[in-house]
């Protein structure tokens, strides 16, 4: 009986309604490596905080809004219906010509939901945590940050967008809105970066320190630290720079943090920062209104600036990998080629010396190397070789191997 009909038979005779499993694969992990009952509830325990001691300050305005969500939907609902009876829209629409005003959607969205929406986003990025700990704030003052780049085109800072050190590197042009009744108010204006420090990795580098400023006019505030570009190293990803828009009740004397006068500051030391000691310290006459923030990596421009204005070398920042396990030799490797079983002992710069003198001999110095063969297997070799010779001339011919990794040089 062959295998197919057994199978048929058996699927006849089992009876209706009863269900068979034909194999069973286990689901999570194995009981010896699972953790059980008890062990679980001690990790629950421990993760467990207090919360009359662990709990988050805000430090900021209470959120307003200036129209509640249930009159934007009734205005909303108003201009469909309206829209709904316009033929030239209609039309418009149905040949993909209507155009959204996105600075009338933005403003919608900033006085509804917008202030929600960037805590959430700075939350999940973990900005207050770095720079507050155990505080946060509601940002109720819209920033709005443009970096001027070539061409007139501009590139605007959002939450958490991605903007090249080269696109970052002069100062941007900062706007907010200031209403009438603050017409005589004081803004500090600070750009910082948790992330990247050299001499201690607790603290951050200040990048733009601009106080005093009078109403919405940046301009016009005094400049306690020069504007310093994204310098996000080489290796470790993106570094977050953030700027914080906070409210003075009075005028406040900055002077200990102008550290040198109508010169750039390129001391990296020098630009040590601490949010949280900075707010501590003036918390009774400031109050934190505005945040955006950005990301930056590595990008060219990076190495001549390191080289040229900060005057140290690149830091670059790489995985240390461990070496590779090789397994005692053997006399006598089964089944395995002896020449690729032998170069494993052996040292790499040697091998790759062996290589490159190999390559020195075929190759001319000015004529360069000789052209590829259209068929390279179609040459075959009149002598006798063992297989394992032929297989090394093969791959030679193919241009396979590590032999062929000298190439880029």
């Amino acid at each position: 009986m062959s295998i197919k009909l057994l199978r048929i038979v058996n699927f006849l005779s089992i009876p209706r309604g009863q269900h068979v499993r034909y194999g069973h694969k286990m689901r999570g992990k194995p009981p010896t490596i699972a953790r059980n009952l008890k062990q679980r509830l001690e990790i629950l325990k421990q993760s467990e905080k207090d919360p009359t001691l662990d709990f988050n300050v805000n430090i900021g305005y209470p959120v307003t809004k200036t129209i509640s969500r249930r009159t934007m939907t009734k205005i909303w609902a108003r201009e469909i219906t309206a829209r709904r009876n316009n033929p030239e829209l209609e039309k418009a629409s149905r040949t993909r010509e209507l155009l959204v005003d996105l600075k009338d959607a933005r403003e919608c969205w900033l006085q509804t939901d917008g202030p929600f929406h960037i805590h959430r986003i700075a939350e999940h990025y973990g900005i207050y945590k770095d720079l507050y700990r155990d505080a946060y704030f509601m940002p109720t003052v819209p920033l709005d940050i443009c970096y001027n780049l070539e061409d007139d085109k501009v590139t605007r800072v959002r939450t958490g967008n991605i903007i090249k050190p080269k696109e970052a590197s002069k100062a941007p042009d900062v706007t907010f809105n200031a209403t009438t009744e603050d017409d005589g108010s004081l803004w500090t204006l600070l750009m910082t970066t948790p992330d990247g420090n050299f001499t201690d990795p607790k603290k951050e580098y200040c990048h733009w320190f601009i106080g005093n400023i009078p109403g919405n006019r940046v301009n016009e505030g005094e400049e306690f630290m020069d504007y310093l570009r994204p310098i996000a190293p080489y290796g470790i990803g993106y570094c977050r720079y953030i700027f914080v828009l906070y409210k003075q009740e009075c005028y406040l004397d900055y002077s200990e943090y102008k550290k040198k006068i109508n010169k750039p500051c390129l001391n990296l030391e020098e630009r040590n920062w601490q949010t949280r000691e900075f707010y501590m310290k003036y918390q009774d006459q400031l109050t934190p209104a505005g945040l955006a923030f950005f990301q930056s990596d590595w990008d060219n421009t990076m190495k001549e600036f390191y080289y040229d204005s900060l005057k140290i070398e690149v830091p670059i920042f790489q995985y240390d990998f461990p070496q590779p396990f090789i397994k005692k030799q053997k006399w006598f490797p089964l089944k395995k080629p002896f020449n690729l079983y032998l170069d494993k002992y052996r040292d790499p710069k040697e091998i790759m010396k062996e290589f490159l003198l190999r390559k020195l001999k075929e190759v001319h110095p000015f004529k360069g190397p000789e052209p590829k063969l259209q068929f390279p297997l179609a040459h075959r070799t009149h002598s006798y070789k063992p297989s394992w010779l032929k297989f090394e001339i093969m791959k030679k011919k193919l241009g396979h191997g590590r032999v062929n990794d000298l190439d880029e040089y």
